[in-house]
């Protein structure tokens, strides 16, 4: 791929809202961690007293959306569409959200989901299964759809260019690089938001819960347990070109992405992560950043507490990089976000070139000026992504 600039980031997380309070709070990073007496909108916790999940604290969306016309969204919507409002802003795109360069024909967005509205898709089966079908909410109908939220960013912000939604679980957000690449390679718009959304509710922490993966004690010693969490980010992504023309500041550039899949060798498994398709997507992004790994400051991986996925991705890191390269882990301070960890990965790397230290640190020691980072996503199916970030001017 070409390099894009990338001129600005927008967050909803279980750091904080936006882009100084995440800077902010990796600055002190600490791994994710229940509170006592803790309180979520989305889950009873006095059902699950151990419960590894979390939420973005005090979201009201109405801060950043005003009052009219949330009341048919879901928590899916509201974090994506805060999340791009913040990105829009911040990438000088949108002044009190009015477009005040480049134009809304020419922005668009892909977004990555992994599980959809869960929510939308509960409250509809529960009403349909414990009363009537008739009595279902049409204005609620339309959150079921996978590509409802980013729909809506497009509605709510105006961006009358493409709309590409992604499911390819936790390498959604990575993807959704390679896919706004073509797009703007194509010259279907100037600039994209680029990254992703999940949302926290019952239904998924079940899941989880069903499949074991939330209780791993023999392996905290290693990583940390699994906590699953919510939240949006977005970058803003253009060509170089157009982001100089119009005068923007370039955070940084994304120079490269890979990808592979390896098929689980037990088809019925339902968690199947491979270390041997990491390894060959980070191959194939430094390779296509023409980058060498001796190069590589930093990997913000995804190692997560799921020790299946985390020793697979460890083998992979190993095999590439040997013992030289430093190894942060952002979702240890973030939670997996699944579909939307990428994209906080990413904004995770983007808050290290311009200064703040790399967060959980799990192997090594980050240089203090990082310049070039390597994200990694190892998907529970067999497929895993990487993409190269690096400092404008390299350091």
């Amino acid at each position: 791929m070409l390099p894009r600039a990338v001129t600005g980031y927008g967050l909803t997380s279980t750091l904080g809202i936006g882009r100084e309070a995440f800077v902010e709070s990796l600055r002190s990073p600490r791994r994710l961690e229940p509170e006592e007496g803790r309180k979520l909108t989305t889950i009873d916790l006095t059902k699950y007293p151990n419960a590894r999940a979390f939420e973005v604290p005090n979201f009201e969306p109405q801060r950043y959306l005003g009052d009219k016309g949330l009341r048919t969204l879901d928590r899916l919507t509201k974090l994506a569409v805060v999340a791009a409002r913040l990105a829009l802003a911040d990438a000088g795109l949108k002044k009190d959200n009015k477009f005040v360069a480049l134009s809304e024909e020419r922005v668009g967005i892909v977004c990555s989901n992994a599980y959809g509205s869960l929510e939308a898709i509960t409250e509809l089966n529960r009403v349909a299964k414990l009363e009537d079908p008739r009595y279902i909410n049409p204005a609620v109908f339309p959150n079921t759809v996978a590509n409802s939220a980013s729909g809506y960013v497009s509605i709510w912000e105006g961006l009358r260019a493409l709309n590409v939604a992604v499911s390819d679980g936790n390498c959604g957000a990575l993807d959704a690089v390679a896919c706004a690449d073509i797009h703007l390679s194509q010259n279907r718009a100037d600039a994209m938001l680029v990254g992703g959304a999940e949302a926290m509710h019952e239904a998924l922490f079940l899941a989880f819960s069903l499949l074991g993966t939330l209780d791993h004690p023999d392996h905290v010693r290693l990583v940390g347990r699994l906590s699953l969490s919510e939240g949006a980010a977005f970058l803003v992504m253009e060509r170089e070109k157009i982001a100089r023309a119009r005068g923007a500041k370039i955070i940084a550039e994304i120079i490269g992405y890979g990808t592979s899949f390896e098929s689980p060798e037990d088809g019925s498994t339902l968690i199947g992560p491979s270390g041997d398709a990491l390894g060959r997507a980070i191959l194939n992004a430094l390779s296509d950043a023409k980058v060498d790994p001796a190069d590589v400051d930093v990997v913000a991986s995804s190692l997560s507490g799921l020790h299946r996925a985390d020793d697979a991705e460890r083998v992979a890191l190993d095999r590439v990089f040997g013992e030289s390269v430093p190894i942060a882990a952002p979702k240890l301070a973030l939670g997996e976000t699944l579909g939307a960890s990428g994209a906080f990965a990413m904004a995770s790397a983007l808050a290290w070139i311009e200064g703040a230290p790399p967060s959980v640190m799990v192997s090594g020691k980050a240089p203090d000026s990082v310049g070039t980072v390597l994200v990694t996503s190892l998907g529970f199916y067999g497929n895993a992504s990487a993409v190269v970030l690096r400092a404008k001017d390299p350091l």
